[in-house]
C-alpha cells in the first residue's frame, strides 16, 4: 500500500489501492502520510495542509483550486477542489522536448497490404457505404449475409457496413455538409478498403450521384453503387448488394501481406473511460510508443480537443512553428465559443465515470490525456476528417466523444487505433483495428476479454514507463501485421462510425 507522487512540486499523491482512514502510507520522498479519509484506488490525497483558495498541483501542473481548507491526509476530489478562474494559472509553462532517438534494436518493419498506388493497409475489407441513414439497414443486412464469405476468403478480413445517422434533412452546403462529405470520402478512400459498394435510398440530399462524383477512390479499388428505390425495395436491394460484395470478396481472396516499413503506420491516439491511473500508466506508456513511431518515421494523431483543454499550452510549446501553435490555439478558441453558444463550458467535462475513477477537473484529465502524445514535436494541426500529413505528431480537431473522434481519425487516414481506458471500453473501429490498453490491473482482470494489454505493472510492479512503452510498440506492430485484437475477436466496430454532425437539422 503506497501513494505515488508524480512531481516534487505536487500537492497531492495518488492511491495505488483502496486505503483506509488512519493508515500511515509511504509517499515517496514526501515521507509517510496519515490518511484522514478512506481513499479509493486512483484517487488523490493531500500531502500538506492546503488553505481555501490554494492552487493544487499534480504532474507539476495546476489541476484546480481548493474550495475549502484541506488538511494533509484528506481525500482531494470534487467536494473540495474546483476549476481555477484565473486562466493564467491554468497555463503555466511546461517543458518542450524532442522525440527520442530510435533505439538500435527497435523493430522497423511490419507486414501490411501494399496497395497498387503505394499506400499500405493494416486490414483488407469490403466496405458497404451509405449515403443516408435510410439505407443503413440494407447495408447492415448486406454485411451480415456476406460476412461468412469473407471469413472463408484468405487475405480478406471482413465486410463492414459504413453507416451513419444523417445524409438528409440538412443543407446541401456549409460546414456540416462539407464535414459529412469529407468523412464519407475519407472512409471510401481508406487503404483498408479493398472494395466498395455505395448504397442510397434515392431521394436524399446526399445523393449517390453527387457523392460518387467526389469520392476519388483509387483506380485499383472496385466500386459499385445503386439506390434502394431503383432496385424496387429493401429485399431486392439487399440481394443486389450481396451479389456485388460476394464478387468483390472472391476477387480480393488471396491478397498477401508483405514486409513494409514502420513509417507506413498512421496511429490514432484515443482514451475513454479514463481514471486516476490513466495518466500514470496507460497514457504515458502509449506516449512512449508514439514517440518511438514518430522517431522511426511514422505518424501519430492526437485529437479530442475538449479533453486537451487546459493542457493545450504544453502542446503549443512543442509546435514546430508559430503557425502550428496558432492553429491549435485557434481551435481551442473555437471550442470555447461553440460550447458557450450551446449553454455549457469546456470545464463541464469530466464525466461522472471519470470522477468516480478519481479525476477531479478537466485540467487533471487533460494533463493525463496529453501524455498519450509523448514528447514529440507537434508538426501539424488538421480539421476534423482532413487528410493527415505524414510523418510526425499531428493534432486533429475532434470532439472528445470516442466514436466521433475516432471516425474523424480513420477518415483522415489512420490505419491503426490505440485506445487507453481505466473504467472499461467496448469500442471498435472497423475497418481499422483498435488496440485497447488498461490503466489498472483490476480492470484488466474484470474485462479481460476486451483488453489487449494491461499497463498496471508501471505502478503495481514498478516497471519503467519506457519498458511498458516498448511492449505497447511491439503489440501495435503485431496488430498492424494481422494479429487480431480483442475488439476484432468480439466483432466490435460496426456501430461506432459516427461522423461529427454540425449545422441545422431541417
Amino acid at each position: 500500500m503506497s501513494l505515488v507522487v508524480l512531481n516534487h512540486d505536487d500537492d497531492v499523491a495518488v492511491a495505488t489501492s483502496a486505503m483506509p482512514a488512519g493508515a500511515s502510507v509511504p509517499a515517496g520522498g514526501a515521507g509517510h502520510v496519515v490518511l484522514r479519509d478512506d481513499i479509493p484506488p486512483g484517487h488523490k490525497v493531500a500531502l500538506r495542509d492546503l488553505p481555501a483558495g490554494t492552487v493544487v498541483r499534480k504532474y507539476g501542473q495546476v489541476i484546480g483550486r481548493t474550495l475549502a481548507p484541506v488538511r494533509a491526509g484528506e481525500h482531494v476530489h470534487v467536494h473540495n477542489v474546483g476549476m481555477p478562474q484565473d486562466a493564467a494559472l491554468r497555463h503555466e509553462s511546461g517543458t518542450a522536448k524532442a522525440a527520442p532517438q530510435v533505439p538500435a534494436d527497435l523493430r522497423r518493419t511490419f507486414h501490411g497490404f501494399r496497395r497498387p498506388d503505394g499506400r499500405v493497409a493494416t486490414r483488407n475489407y469490403v466496405g458497404v457505404l451509405t449515403t443516408v441513414n435510410c439505407s443503413a439497414t440494407v447495408a447492415r443486412k448486406v454485411a451480415r449475409v456476406t460476412e461468412d464469405d469473407a471469413e472463408g476468403a484468405d487475405g480478406v478480413d471482413g465486410v463492414v457496413a459504413l453507416t451513419h445517422g444523417t445524409g438528409c434533412g440538412m443543407a446541401d452546403r456549409g460546414e456540416g455538409w462539407e464535414l459529412l462529405r469529407r468523412t464519407l470520402a475519407g472512409y471510401a478512400r481508406h487503404p483498408n478498403i479493398g472494395g466498395l459498394v455505395v448504397i442510397g435510398l434515392g431521394c436524399e440530399v446526399n445523393a449517390v450521384a453527387g457523392i460518387m462524383a467526389e469520392l476519388g477512390v483509387a483506380e485499383h479499388v472496385p466500386v459499385s453503387s445503386y439506390t434502394i428505390q431503383d432496385m424496387g425495395g429493401t429485399s431486392a436491394a439487399v440481394g443486389h448488394g450481396v451479389d456485388l460484395v460476394r464478387t468483390m470478396v472472391r476477387d480480393l481472396a488471396g491478397t498477401k501481406r508483405s514486409e513494409v516499413g514502420v513509417e507506413e503506420l498512421v496511429l490514432g491516439l484515443q482514451c475513454g473511460g479514463s481514471d486516476g491511473w490513466s495518466g500514470l500508466t496507460a497514457n504515458p506508456a502509449l506516449g512512449v510508443a508514439s514517440d518511438l513511431l514518430v522517431a522511426a518515421g511514422a505518424t501519430s494523431v492526437l485529437g479530442e480537443t475538449p479533453e486537451v483543454y487546459g493542457a493545450e499550452h504544453l502542446l503549443a510549446e512543442r509546435a514546430t512553428s508559430a503557425d502550428v501553435a496558432g492553429a491549435l490555439m485557434e481551435r481551442i478558441r473555437w471550442w470555447e465559443e461553440y460550447t458557450q453558444r450551446q449553454g455549457t463550458t469546456l470545464d463541464a467535462n469530466p464525466s461522472p465515470g471519470n470522477k468516480e475513477g478519481g479525476i477531479t477537473t478537466i485540467l487533471e484529465k487533460s494533463l493525463g490525456a496529453v501524455a498519450k502524445a509523448g514528447r514529440s514535436p507537434l508538426a501539424a494541426v488538421r480539421h476534423y476528417a482532413e487528410q493527415i500529413p505524414r510523418p510526425g505528431l499531428v493534432f486533429m480537431d475532434t470532439p472528445g466523444y470516442d466514436p466521433v473522434s475516432v471516425t474523424g481519425m480513420v477518415a483522415g487516414g489512420a490505419n491503426l487505433i490505440c485506445f487507453t481506458t481505466g473504467r472499461g471500453s467496448v469500442f471498435g473501429s472497423r475497418p481499422v483495428p483498435t488496440v485497447k490498453l488498461a490503466s489498472n490491473g483490476e480492470l484488466a482482470r474484470r474485462m479481460a476479454g476486451d483488453i489487449d494489454l494491461d499497463c498496471s505493472p508501471v505502478v503495481e510492479q514498478d516497471l519503467a514507463v519506457e519498458d511498458m512503452g516498448r511492449r505497447v510498440y511491439d503489440l501495435l506492430l503485431d496488430v498492424a501485421s494481422g494479429r487480431r485484437t480483442a475488439s476484432e475477436e468480439l466483432g466490435l466496430g460496426g456501430e461506432e462510425i459516427v461522423p461529427w454532425q454540425l449545422g441545422a437539422v431541417l
